[in-house]
Parts: C-alpha cells; structure tokens; sequence
C-alpha cells in the first residue's frame, strides 16, 4: 500500500517507517522537522510541512491509501504549562489532518495515542475497558482525537486503529537510530547517559512508594515492537478490521530500580542518582493487558527489558561517537 506517515521522522514514527518499508508498503513521510530528524528521514519520499498545511496536505495524500499520524506534541509536563500548545497541534492541527484524508481517497488510520489516555489506574494490568479519565493535556488531546476518530468512523466511513503505547524505549537493533529528544525526559537514555557522565545524576521520583522496592513500576515496550504493531494494525484494517483502540506493552512491569541495575549491568558503568518527591499524579504503577492486541493483530512483544536497555546503549556509544551530530 502506498502511505503518508505524519512525523515519520520522530522516535516512534521513524521506526515505524522501517517498519512498513521492510512489509512491502511504499511510504512517504510529512514532518515539519520541529522534533523531528531529517537524518531519520533518508532513503524516503520526505515532505517538510506542518500537518496544518491543507494545500501540501491535499498534495501529499494524493494516490494515498492510508495514513499513519504520529505528528503531535507528547510531553506531559510540558502539557501541563502550556496547555494551548497542545490543543493546537494535537486537536486543531490534527483534525486539519482527518479534513484532508476525508478529501482524498484515503479511508484507513492508524493514530499513535497513549496510556494517558487511561489517568490514575483503577486496577492492574490496564485492559482497554478501563475508565479513561487523563490527569494532564497531553493525554486530554490524545483521548480527543480517539473519539473524532469514533466519530469519523461512523459519519465517514474512516476506519482506524488506535494504538494506546505504555513506555516506548530502546533503539534499532541495527544502531541507526534511537531516541533522540530535547530535552530528554525518558529514563533508559537518562540512566544510560549518567552512566557515561555526559548528562547529570539521574533523579528517581520516590523510593518509598507502594511498590515491591519503592519506586516506579512502568511497561515498558521495544520501538520496534512498537512499528510492527502499526504495520499488523494497517494489515488489519486493509483487510476490513473495524474501528478499534489497543493497548501495546509487554504486560510486564519493570521497577526504576530494576532499569537501573540493569543500565549499570549492560553498560559496566555505575549509575549515580538521586531521589526526588513522587510528582504529583504519578502513579506508582503502570503496566498493560495487551491481550486484545495480540488476538486482534496477532501481536506479541519480541524484545525484553534486556535487549531495549542493549540496544539503547548501542545507540547511546553511537551518539557520543558522532558528537551529538545528528
């Protein structure tokens, strides 16, 4: 199939891209490059535009047979102080998407959300049945979008697939490319790049939580993993699949304290850190039922805990190689 990937080349999206290129599908990638990176990019057809553009959008899905939409704004404390930021490019911009794609010949959606979407658990492991109740902006628009996509699907004829992410991480196998964010917020690359005493002691949010060792537990789920979801998720809906929303996570969670020992065993290097208060609505656990996923998709995660810290590590000795040139 031939597919237009909004912010192909970001963290997710450039994985995925590899993704759909290795199934077969002809891809062609729109990122306005804000926190994008072009070098991502290379070997694709890339359009440098803001998914808020409709005269370069209407160009660009023109032959198109579906879309994969990753463009969108995704810090959540960033959310918090700048709420407008968010509205704009995660509901304004993003619905000036979904007027282009009803224009064009396009009909099927692949939409990259999140466990935001879900708030403070209930209970645990998280199913898609779960109240979605989000506790900050950025999950607010996500869950927006889900149900302008609901919406679309009955009023349009739009099908889409929703893919709820837990904690993205690691980097391609191959070493190509990883995360690669300003400024990074995430703990693998934060643990890694303190160990190699280029970035500051790492800061762990409480130690004295309700968990088994007292800190954070979070799923967290391969990049790569992720990209071969939203390929199976497009297979699915070419194939007539109805609207949906999945989970995607290993249904494993993994401590703070356990990445860290882990970053210290993969790397050779000790972590130094500190502790910190909780933030306020971090919930001392997160972890997925991704069940639905794996019998609608035929999904399962292929990377453990020690192949994402391997493979991000792999990308960490790279960036420090190159001198940050990327």
């Amino acid at each position: 199939m031939r597919v237009l990937v909004t912010g192909g080349c970001g963290y997710v999206g450039a994985h995925t891209v590899r993704e759909l290129s290795a199934a077969g599908h002809e891809v062609a990638i729109c990122d306005n490059l804000s926190t994008g990176h072009r070098p991502f990019g290379e070997g694709y057809r890339l359009i440098e535009a803001d998914i808020a553009n409709q005269d370069v959008l209407a160009k660009a899905l023109d032959g198109v047979d579906a879309v994969l939409h990753f463009a969108a704004s995704a810090y959540v404390g960033e959310s918090v102080v700048n709420p407008r930021k968010y509205i704009h490019n995660n509901v304004e911009s993003a619905l000036k998407l979904l007027d282009a794609v009803l224009a064009s010949p396009a009909r099927l959606f692949v939409f990259s959300s999140t466990c935001a979407v879900y708030g403070v658990p209930r209970t645990l492991p998280i199913a898609e049945t779960a109240p979605r109740d989000p506790v900050n902006p950025y999950g607010a628009t996500k869950l927006f979008f889900e149900h302008a996509l609901a919406a679309y699907s009955v009023a349009h004829g739009l099908r889409s697939v929703s893919l709820r992410y837990f904690n993205a991480a690691g980097a391609h196998p191959d070493g190509s490319m990883g995360e690669l964010h300003t400024p990074e917020t995430h703990l693998i690359p934060l643990a890694l790049q303190a160990a190699l005493g280029v970035a500051p002691p790492l800061t762990i949010f409480g130690n004295n939580l309700n968990t088994p060792d007292g800190t954070c537990i979070r799923d967290y789920i391969h990049v790569s993993d992720l990209g071969r979801a939203h390929v199976l998720a497009l297979e699915y809906l070419a194939q007539g699949g109805r609207t949906t929303c999945l989970n995607l996570g290993t249904g494993e969670g993994t401590s703070v304290a356990q990445i860290v020992l882990a970053a210290e065993r993969i790397s050779g290097r000790k972590v130094p850190y500190s502790y910190a208060d909780p933030r306020p609505g971090d919930p001392p656990a997160l972890y997925a039922d991704s069940a639905l996923a794996q019998s609608v998709l035929g999904w399962r995660p292929q990377f453990d805990i020690s192949a994402i810290l391997s493979t991000a590590w792999n990308w960490e000795l790279r960036l420090q190689a190159m001198n940050h040139r990327l």
